[in-house]
């Protein structure tokens, strides 16, 4: 493992849909034999130009090249895989599009991808479609793949997926090592740092709310527990919660009928709402009664009251690293070099040393 870690309202109105039959089309997308017969060459010519072969004269070359824009063709991607070797594209596997690190990821390899122009795929799977996304991704015209391994469900296509398919993980720091290229943000790092800030304020100890984790102790949990073992503070238990705010506004409540709970690091800014409107229906004060600290710097924090003070993640950064990676793998190229942005965390008006008894 490499370890570095519309909206708006819209007017009603009625679609138009056209009932009229639909055109007879048959003939109307030129294939492979045209391009031959057009450039009077064979259609195995036209196979080794679209495959950029040496083997052809670059008189018949541009010959091909011109049939093939006169006639608008476009090649059958899958097609020319099964003769080729793997598609010259990537696809991305995913449980989530939503989540603002999954959409952080997809948004960094859409950016490189296009950049690069290669093609980009994406394929959500879900509890039930681990097998079915396995025989998906192991088709040739899936390309190299990107992995992102953040829960179990990434885990498990990870671990049934052939080894000879080209393929790099997005993963935690603590996600178990499955023999690929993985790449991890320090979040480790980045939780000790926010749990130290919260001890260095005058907090005797602090509480974590934790997101799901591929891993035993996702890196997140485990720097919290770092930064108070390495301080000597009381190790209170991390209260677990799933992605949804509901599971962490109720785990918000059980902490706020504690009146020794003074700062909460909570594992994403989401669960950091849900916590943060739990201690207010309690009528607890953010910062006064106690702190928050959440983590990922959604868009939107900042303009929280009180602005959230949380960590900031290079997620498009690591989308980035690992399509190039993923291009690499697929290539049979040696791997690049990565630099991303280290986690920053960002203090903002949601901690304060706690109120003197």
């Amino acid at each position: 493992m490499i370890g570095i870690a519309l909206a708006g309202w819209v007017p009603d109105y009625h679609v138009i849909v056209n009932a009229s039959p639909r055109p007879d089309r048959k003939g109307a997308v030129p294939s492979i034999r045209d391009v031959a017969a057009a450039a009077g060459v064979s259609h195995q010519t036209v196979s080794r130009v679209l495959n950029e072969s040496p083997r052809v004269r670059p008189d018949t070359r541009a010959a091909v090249l011109a049939a093939i824009d006169r006639l608008g063709f476009r090649p059958n991607r899958a097609a020319r895989t099964l003769g080729f070797g793997r598609a010259n594209g990537i696809t991305v596997v995913t449980s989530n599009t939503t989540l603002y690190g999954y959409a952080r990821i997809l948004q960094g390899i859409e950016e490189a991808a296009r950049t690069e122009g290669v093609a980009l795929g994406i394929r959500v799977v879900e509890s039930a479609e681990v097998r079915q996304t396995v025989d998906y991704v192991s088709d040739p015209s899936a390309g190299g793949l990107v992995v992102i391994a953040f829960d179990p469900l990434g885990t498990a296509v990870l671990e049934a997926l052939p080894a000879h398919i080209p393929a790099v993980v997005a993963a935690e720091p603590a996600a178990p090592d499955l023999g690929r290229v993985a790449i991890a943000l320090d979040e480790r790092r980045a939780a000790a740092d926010a749990t130290q800030h919260l001890l260095d304020l005058g907090h005797r100890t602090v509480h974590h709310v934790a997101i799901p984790s591929e891993g035993r102790a996702g890196g997140r949990h485990a720097g919290w527990r770092d930064a108070l073992t390495q301080a000597g503070a009381e190790l209170p238990s991390a209260l677990g919660c799933g992605w949804d705010i509901q599971s962490a506004y109720t785990a918000g409540r059980r902490l706020a009928e504690d009146p020794a709970v003074t700062a909460i690091l909570c594992g994403n800014d989401d669960i950091a709402q849900g916590v943060r409107r739990a201690l207010y229906d309690a009528g607890k004060d953010v910062p006064g009664d106690v702190s928050i600290v959440g983590f990922d710097d959604i868009p939107g924090s900042a303009f929280w009251t009180p602005a959230l003070t949380t960590v900031r993640m290079d997620f498009a950064g690591l989308g980035r690293a690992c399509f190039h990676a993923a291009v690499a793998e697929l290539g049979g190229h040696p791997q690049p070099a990565i630099s991303l942005a280290p986690p920053r965390l960002i203090v903002r008006e949601s901690t304060a040393p706690p109120r003197q008894q």
